[in-house]
Formats: structure tokens, sequence, C-alpha cells
């Protein structure tokens, strides 16, 4: 069937083509979204792979499956985006009432973006290769790609296609034309700076199951302490060293009491509304502002919360930019 669509696709058709293409698309997004960190560069760097595709398929000797040959195009297209230096951290503002709030640090990733599970959903049953090291939800993590972040970029491209997707050694040099051995050297790199970024297993305690009771309950407490002004039972459900951070500003906060100011400045004479959704495989909320004049609420942002047991260690907030890709609207009727 494979070869029989290759060749009708070789001969123009475009129906043919995408049938080929179609079963790889979400899982060459996932990979470019690790790779860039950026949901909208990702899906750029998509449909630039899906035109090479398009126009490379005549050279296509298929010595190697589609699904290789596909991530191969993919990577290049994304290592070549990053070597461009076309990306730059969009501009940011404070949350109002933030300005007298001083930061514990400065975060290195400012151009972060989360990644809506929706995105996710239908993507090949096709588990990694045996020389995998990484599950598939701790890859799409807020934590890991932000660590993928941190690394060379080609050190980036090895480590995601040696121990997270499985790939061969072999595999992997064709890929970046490049030889075995400077595809393990480049890993034995990534491998040892994720080792240093990366909590080690078993530091944290692990978090509830998705849609367990346990996470629901977490939901429904921290939608009704939003959206109450409850600042005191928000903080009840962090841990006593909770990380708050905010791309695209570099700012960090950390610690309970930094949390609790945090909250304290933005909440000052405002009225939130929340919406759980999920992004990274993680508990989402997209934060809205009453307006008391216009009976609408106004999107203020998405937080994004990386659990370790029943509470938060880690609480991640985007701007407003990131919610059409959750199909979340910029008002909504209060």
């Amino acid at each position: 069937m494979t070869t029989e669509l290759i060749t009708r696709a070789r001969s123009g058709d475009g129906e043919a083509f995408r049938q080929l293409i179609g079963p790889h698309r979400r899982e060459l997004m996932v990979h470019c979204y690790r790779i860039l960190g950026s949901t909208q560069d990702a899906e750029d760097a998509l449909q630039e792979t899906m035109l090479a595709a398009w126009q490379g398929l005549r050279g296509f000797e298929e010595r190697a499956s589609v699904r290789t040959w596909l991530y191969r195009i993919a990577t290049r297209r994304c290592l070549n985006a990053l070597r461009s230096g076309s990306r730059r951290p969009r501009a940011g503002s404070r949350p109002p009432g933030l300005e007298p709030l001083e930061p514990t640090g400065l975060g290195e990733v400012t151009w972060l973006e989360p990644f809506p599970d929706a995105l996710l959903e239908g993507l090949a049953d096709r588990a990694p290769g045996p020389e995998a090291r990484y599950e598939t939800q701790e890859a799409i993590s807020l934590a890991f790609v932000t660590a993928l972040q941190l690394l060379p970029s080609r050190q980036r491209a090895v480590l995601i296609l040696r121990d997270v997707l499985g790939f061969r050694a072999r595999e992997v040099a064709g890929m970046l034309e490049s030889t075995e051995e400077s595809v393990t050297s480049a890993l034995k790199r990534a491998r040892a700076a994720m080792a240093s970024r990366l909590d080690p297993a078993g530091r944290r305690e692990p978090p509830p199951p998705p849609g367990s009771p346990a996470e629901q309950e977490l939901v429904a407490r921290l939608t009704q302490a939003f959206q109450s002004g409850a600042v005191d039972d928000v903080v009840a459900l962090l841990t006593e060293d909770v990380l708050l951070s905010m791309p695209p500003l570099p700012l960090e906060y950390q610690g309970r009491e930094l949390a609790r100011r945090f909250f304290t400045a933005v909440w000052r004479e405002r009225s939130y509304r929340v919406i759980p959704t999920r992004a990274n495989g993680q508990l989402a909320f997209a934060v809205y502002v009453r307006d008391p004049h216009a009976g609408v609420a106004h999107a203020n942002g998405l937080l994004v919360a990386t659990l370790a047991g029943p509470r938060i260690c880690t609480l991640t907030r985007f701007d407003n930019s990131v919610l059409p890709s959750f199909g979340l609207p910029r008002t909504r009727p209060d």
C-alpha cells in the first residue's frame, strides 16, 4: 500500500501524498516543538517539512521508511531555523501590579510556549524504539522541553532522536549527515547536561494520575481559590520551594512567601475566572479577568502546573497570546 501511495504521489496525486504523510503529521509536530520550544515555530517547521517532502518525493530512494525520511527532513528544517536566528524572544509585559516585586532570579528560556494536550491526541500508537530512555509523558513536560532548549542545537536533536524516539545511532547519523562516532559523542554530552538540569528520579513525589480523584480535587480547590480571590487557599496548594515563572518575561519567583506576595499584588482589585485545560501532559488553567461593567471576562493568560504529589511545585504563566492554540477565546461571557 505504501509503495502504491508513493508511486501515485510522485505522479502528482495530492490525495495519495496526504494519505502517505498524514499518519505522521502530529508526531512530527511534537518533534519540532521539542527542538524549537514554540508551538508556532513548530507549526511553521512542520509546514516547511511537508512542502520539502512533496518537492523531494522523487528523490526518496526508499532505503529507509517514510517515517525516518520525514524525521530527517523535519530535523534539518528545525536546525536551519535555529541557525538562522530568525526566532526571537517575544516582548512581554509584567502582570498588573507586579512592578514593586523583585524576582528571585531570571530564566534563560524566554521563547518557551505551552503545547496543547489536544494536539497529542490521535498520535500514532507507536512506542519509542528499544534504545529510548524517556517515557513519552516526561519527554513532553515543560521541565524537559525547557532543559532541551539549553542544549546546543545539534546535541538537542541527537538526544531527542536517540533517547526520546529511540532511533539507532546509525539512523541518526544518516539524518544529520554525520558519523556514528560524532552522534555518540554529542549524545554523551547532552545526557550529562540534561542530568544536571532535571530533578533526579524519585526526588519528588509523583503527581496523581490524570483525571484521578486527587487531581480533580486539586482542580476544584484551585479554581475556587482563584475565583474567590483567596490567596491563602492558593498558597496552601503549593510546595514550600514552589517556582513561579512567566515566559516571555525572564522573571522567576521561588518559595511560598514570594508566591503569596505575587498573587496578592496581581489580584489587587481584580476578580478572576479560570477554565481548566491541559498542556504538556500537565494541568493548565486559562485565566480571565472579569470586567464588572461589561459582563464579560478578558483573557489574562495561561497557567501550567507541575505537580509533586497533591501540591504544585512549579507554576508557569504564559500571556494570553497562547490561548488561540488551545481553542480558547480572548473574551468570554462572565
